[in-house]
Protein backbone atom coordinates (compact mmCIF):
# COMPACT_ATOMS: atom_id res chain seq x y z
CA UNK A 1 0.00 0.00 0.00
CA UNK A 2 1.10 3.31 -1.00
CA UNK A 3 2.32 5.90 1.51
CA UNK A 4 -0.58 8.83 -0.17
CA UNK A 5 -2.38 6.28 -2.21
CA UNK A 6 -5.32 8.31 -1.32
CA UNK A 7 -8.10 9.54 -3.97
CA UNK A 8 -10.81 11.68 -3.44
CA UNK A 9 -13.74 10.29 -2.05
CA UNK A 10 -17.56 10.83 -3.41
CA UNK A 11 -18.59 12.75 -0.19
CA UNK A 12 -15.09 14.99 -0.82
CA UNK A 13 -16.15 15.91 -4.52
CA UNK A 14 -20.12 16.40 -3.51
CA UNK A 15 -18.52 19.08 -1.18
CA UNK A 16 -18.82 17.42 1.95
CA UNK A 17 -17.76 19.43 5.28
CA UNK A 18 -14.10 18.28 6.79
CA UNK A 19 -13.97 18.07 9.85
CA UNK A 20 -12.27 20.52 11.87
CA UNK A 21 -9.76 20.51 15.02
CA UNK A 22 -10.21 23.12 17.80
CA UNK A 23 -7.34 25.72 18.30
CA UNK A 24 -6.05 23.48 21.44
CA UNK A 25 -5.73 20.29 18.67
CA UNK A 26 -3.79 22.50 16.64
CA UNK A 27 -1.29 23.47 19.35
CA UNK A 28 -1.01 19.91 19.60
CA UNK A 29 -0.68 19.47 15.96
CA UNK A 30 2.17 22.10 16.19
CA UNK A 31 4.24 20.26 18.37
CA UNK A 32 4.61 17.33 16.51
CA UNK A 33 5.48 19.81 13.67
CA UNK A 34 8.32 21.27 15.13
CA UNK A 35 9.16 17.66 15.57
CA UNK A 36 9.72 17.09 12.38
CA UNK A 37 10.84 20.31 11.26
CA UNK A 38 14.13 19.99 13.95
CA UNK A 39 14.21 16.18 12.58
CA UNK A 40 13.99 17.42 8.89
CA UNK A 41 16.96 19.74 9.83
CA UNK A 42 18.89 17.23 11.33
CA UNK A 43 18.84 15.17 8.49
CA UNK A 44 19.83 17.85 5.73
CA UNK A 45 22.72 18.84 7.58
CA UNK A 46 23.85 15.08 7.90
CA UNK A 47 23.39 14.36 4.29
CA UNK A 48 27.19 14.50 2.65
CA UNK A 49 28.75 12.68 0.31
CA UNK A 50 29.59 8.96 1.96
CA UNK A 51 26.55 9.03 4.21
CA UNK A 52 24.02 6.01 3.63
CA UNK A 53 20.50 6.79 3.73
CA UNK A 54 19.93 4.28 6.22
CA UNK A 55 22.63 6.20 8.28
CA UNK A 56 19.97 9.42 7.85
CA UNK A 57 17.08 7.26 8.71
CA UNK A 58 18.66 6.27 11.79
CA UNK A 59 19.79 9.77 12.86
CA UNK A 60 16.21 10.51 12.17
CA UNK A 61 14.57 7.69 14.71
CA UNK A 62 16.71 9.13 16.95
CA UNK A 63 15.77 12.75 16.79
CA UNK A 64 12.16 12.15 17.25
CA UNK A 65 12.25 9.31 20.03
CA UNK A 66 14.60 11.70 21.65
CA UNK A 67 11.88 14.07 21.54
CA UNK A 68 9.10 12.49 22.93
CA UNK A 69 7.82 11.35 19.65
CA UNK A 70 7.42 8.34 17.34
CA UNK A 71 8.06 8.34 13.82
CA UNK A 72 4.93 7.85 12.05
CA UNK A 73 6.46 6.08 9.19
CA UNK A 74 8.22 2.95 10.71
CA UNK A 75 5.78 -0.15 9.93
CA UNK A 76 3.13 2.06 8.41
CA UNK A 77 1.71 -1.01 6.79
CA UNK A 78 5.18 -2.39 6.77
CA UNK A 79 7.65 0.27 5.52
CA UNK A 80 10.78 -0.10 7.05
CA UNK A 81 11.97 2.95 7.57
CA UNK A 82 11.50 6.25 9.78
CA UNK A 83 12.21 8.41 6.81
CA UNK A 84 11.75 7.70 2.97
CA UNK A 85 14.85 8.60 1.48
CA UNK A 86 14.47 8.99 -2.70
CA UNK A 87 17.83 9.75 -4.55
CA UNK A 88 17.32 11.32 -7.66
CA UNK A 89 15.05 9.20 -10.02
CA UNK A 90 13.32 8.68 -6.74
CA UNK A 91 9.95 10.45 -6.45
CA UNK A 92 8.95 9.18 -2.94
CA UNK A 93 8.59 5.79 -0.53
CA UNK A 94 12.17 5.28 -1.12
CA UNK A 95 13.71 3.06 1.42
CA UNK A 96 16.62 3.90 3.48
CA UNK A 97 19.37 1.12 2.88
CA UNK A 98 22.81 0.86 3.85
CA UNK A 99 23.93 0.29 0.28
CA UNK A 100 22.73 3.68 -1.12
CA UNK A 101 25.53 6.23 -0.66
CA UNK A 102 25.09 9.59 -0.99
CA UNK A 103 27.32 11.07 -3.71
CA UNK A 104 28.24 14.35 -4.99
CA UNK A 105 25.47 16.03 -6.36
CA UNK A 106 22.34 14.04 -5.75
CA UNK A 107 19.06 14.95 -5.21
CA UNK A 108 17.84 13.40 -1.87
CA UNK A 109 14.16 13.88 -1.19
CA UNK A 110 13.84 13.52 2.41
CA UNK A 111 9.66 12.38 4.19
CA UNK A 112 9.55 12.40 7.51
CA UNK A 113 6.59 11.94 10.00
CA UNK A 114 5.97 12.18 13.33
CA UNK A 115 3.36 11.26 16.14
CA UNK A 116 3.34 12.64 19.34
CA UNK A 117 0.25 12.39 21.79
CA UNK A 118 -1.92 10.95 19.67
CA UNK A 119 -0.99 13.54 16.69
CA UNK A 120 0.84 13.82 13.51
CA UNK A 121 3.02 15.95 11.35
CA UNK A 122 4.50 15.18 8.03
CA UNK A 123 6.90 17.36 6.22
CA UNK A 124 9.28 17.00 3.29
CA UNK A 125 12.24 18.38 1.74
CA UNK A 126 14.72 18.04 -0.94
CA UNK A 127 17.98 18.23 -0.28
CA UNK A 128 21.15 19.34 -2.71
CA UNK A 129 24.05 16.56 -1.57
CA UNK A 130 26.96 19.02 -2.31
CA UNK A 131 27.14 21.20 -5.41
CA UNK A 132 24.18 19.95 -7.90
CA UNK A 133 23.26 21.03 -11.64
CA UNK A 134 22.02 24.24 -12.07
CA UNK A 135 18.96 22.05 -13.51
CA UNK A 136 18.43 20.18 -10.26
CA UNK A 137 18.54 23.51 -8.29
CA UNK A 138 15.59 25.00 -10.69
CA UNK A 139 13.82 21.73 -10.45
CA UNK A 140 13.83 21.80 -6.49
CA UNK A 141 13.18 25.48 -6.25
CA UNK A 142 10.08 25.16 -8.90
CA UNK A 143 8.33 22.14 -6.94
CA UNK A 144 9.08 23.94 -3.77
CA UNK A 145 7.15 27.65 -5.43
CA UNK A 146 4.28 24.88 -6.24
CA UNK A 147 3.86 23.94 -2.49
CA UNK A 148 4.44 27.76 -1.27
CA UNK A 149 1.63 28.63 -4.20
CA UNK A 150 -0.61 25.86 -2.40
CA UNK A 151 -0.47 26.32 1.15
CA UNK A 152 -1.08 30.41 0.33
CA UNK A 153 -4.87 28.98 -1.42
CA UNK A 154 -5.77 27.36 1.77
CA UNK A 155 -7.63 29.95 3.49
CA UNK A 156 -11.26 29.94 4.65
CA UNK A 157 -13.60 29.97 2.43
CA UNK A 158 -11.76 28.67 -0.47
CA UNK A 159 -12.63 24.84 -1.98
CA UNK A 160 -10.15 22.14 -1.67
CA UNK A 161 -8.75 21.89 -5.30
CA UNK A 162 -8.29 25.89 -5.20
CA UNK A 163 -5.40 24.64 -3.68
CA UNK A 164 -4.65 22.27 -6.52
CA UNK A 165 -5.18 24.54 -9.17
CA UNK A 166 -2.56 26.93 -7.27
CA UNK A 167 0.02 23.97 -7.31
CA UNK A 168 -0.47 23.11 -10.51
CA UNK A 169 -0.26 27.01 -11.94
CA UNK A 170 2.84 27.85 -10.18
CA UNK A 171 4.39 24.31 -11.35
CA UNK A 172 3.22 25.60 -14.97
CA UNK A 173 4.43 29.37 -14.31
CA UNK A 174 8.25 27.65 -13.64
CA UNK A 175 7.84 25.47 -16.58
CA UNK A 176 7.92 29.30 -18.83
CA UNK A 177 10.39 30.89 -16.23
CA UNK A 178 12.51 27.85 -16.20
CA UNK A 179 11.92 26.61 -20.06
CA UNK A 180 11.54 23.14 -19.02
CA UNK A 181 8.35 20.64 -19.46
CA UNK A 182 8.54 19.48 -15.67
CA UNK A 183 6.86 16.54 -15.42
CA UNK A 184 3.79 17.06 -12.99
CA UNK A 185 3.17 13.86 -10.66
CA UNK A 186 -0.75 13.33 -10.40
CA UNK A 187 -0.82 9.59 -9.00
CA UNK A 188 0.10 10.91 -5.22
CA UNK A 189 -0.81 13.92 -3.57
CA UNK A 190 -1.75 15.48 -0.43
CA UNK A 191 -3.81 14.22 1.71
CA UNK A 192 -5.92 15.12 5.45
CA UNK A 193 -3.97 14.53 8.85
CA UNK A 194 -4.55 14.90 12.25
CA UNK A 195 -4.85 11.86 14.60
CA UNK A 196 -3.81 9.41 11.30
CA UNK A 197 -1.19 10.44 9.05
CA UNK A 198 -3.70 9.94 6.11
CA UNK A 199 -6.82 11.25 6.02
CA UNK A 200 -9.95 12.10 3.70
CA UNK A 201 -9.92 13.60 1.30
CA UNK A 202 -7.28 13.12 -1.05
CA UNK A 203 -5.54 16.69 -2.27
CA UNK A 204 -4.41 16.57 -6.49
CA UNK A 205 -1.84 18.67 -7.36
CA UNK A 206 -3.50 19.30 -10.18
CA UNK A 207 -7.50 20.58 -10.52
CA UNK A 208 -9.77 22.95 -12.00
CA UNK A 209 -10.45 25.27 -8.84
CA UNK A 210 -13.78 25.77 -7.29
CA UNK A 211 -14.58 21.57 -6.44
CA UNK A 212 -14.42 19.83 -3.38
CA UNK A 213 -15.22 20.72 0.48
CA UNK A 214 -15.19 24.10 1.33
CA UNK A 215 -12.23 25.19 3.71
CA UNK A 216 -13.05 25.83 7.00
CA UNK A 217 -10.86 27.41 10.13
CA UNK A 218 -9.38 23.95 11.83
CA UNK A 219 -8.75 22.29 8.52
CA UNK A 220 -5.59 20.38 8.66
CA UNK A 221 -3.91 19.38 5.12
CA UNK A 222 -0.53 18.06 4.18
CA UNK A 223 0.31 19.89 0.97
CA UNK A 224 2.50 18.31 -1.29
CA UNK A 225 3.61 18.60 -4.89
CA UNK A 226 5.95 16.48 -6.81
CA UNK A 227 7.87 17.63 -10.07
CA UNK A 228 9.92 15.55 -12.49
CA UNK A 229 12.74 17.36 -15.02
CA UNK A 230 11.02 15.00 -17.50
CA UNK A 231 7.76 12.41 -17.69
CA UNK A 232 5.28 12.41 -15.69
CA UNK A 233 4.83 8.73 -15.84
CA UNK A 234 5.49 6.60 -12.59
CA UNK A 235 7.04 2.83 -12.01
CA UNK A 236 6.47 0.99 -8.79
CA UNK A 237 9.67 -0.97 -7.80
CA UNK A 238 9.36 -4.23 -6.70
CA UNK A 239 9.89 -3.52 -3.32
CA UNK A 240 6.44 -2.33 -3.73
CA UNK A 241 7.31 1.16 -2.20
CA UNK A 242 10.16 3.16 -3.89
CA UNK A 243 8.42 5.44 -6.87
CA UNK A 244 10.53 5.81 -9.61
CA UNK A 245 10.44 8.41 -13.07
CA UNK A 246 9.57 6.25 -16.29
CA UNK A 247 12.33 8.00 -18.13
CA UNK A 248 15.54 7.87 -15.17
CA UNK A 249 15.03 12.07 -14.77
CA UNK A 250 15.26 13.25 -11.60
CA UNK A 251 12.72 14.30 -9.06
CA UNK A 252 11.89 16.14 -6.19
CA UNK A 253 8.99 16.24 -3.54
CA UNK A 254 8.15 19.06 -0.72
CA UNK A 255 5.72 19.43 1.82
CA UNK A 256 4.33 20.71 5.01
CA UNK A 257 1.54 20.03 6.81
CA UNK A 258 -0.90 23.18 7.25
CA UNK A 259 -4.18 24.32 9.08
CA UNK A 260 -6.72 26.43 7.49
CA UNK A 261 -7.22 29.67 10.13
CA UNK A 262 -8.81 32.81 10.17
CA UNK A 263 -5.57 34.83 9.72
CA UNK A 264 -4.75 32.75 7.22
CA UNK A 265 -2.82 29.25 6.84
CA UNK A 266 -0.46 28.13 9.63
CA UNK A 267 2.55 26.09 8.39
CA UNK A 268 2.85 23.55 11.50
CA UNK A 269 5.85 21.70 10.53
CA UNK A 270 7.93 25.33 9.77
CA UNK A 271 10.39 25.70 12.16
CA UNK A 272 9.69 28.61 14.79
Amino acid sequence: MNLLGLRLPRWARRGGAIPAKSHGELEAMRQAGLIVAGTLAAVREAARPGVSTLELDTLAEQRIRDAGAVPAFKGYHGFPGSICASVNDQIVHGIPTAELVLAEGDLLSVDCGAVLDGWYGDSAVTIAVGEVTEPDRKLSAATKAAMEAGIAAAVPGARLTDISHAIESEALAKCVEDRVDYGMIEEYGGHGIGREMHMEPFLPNVGKPGRGPELRPGVTLAIEPMLTSGSSDTVELDDGWTVITDDGSRAAHWEHTVAVTEDGPWVLTAPE
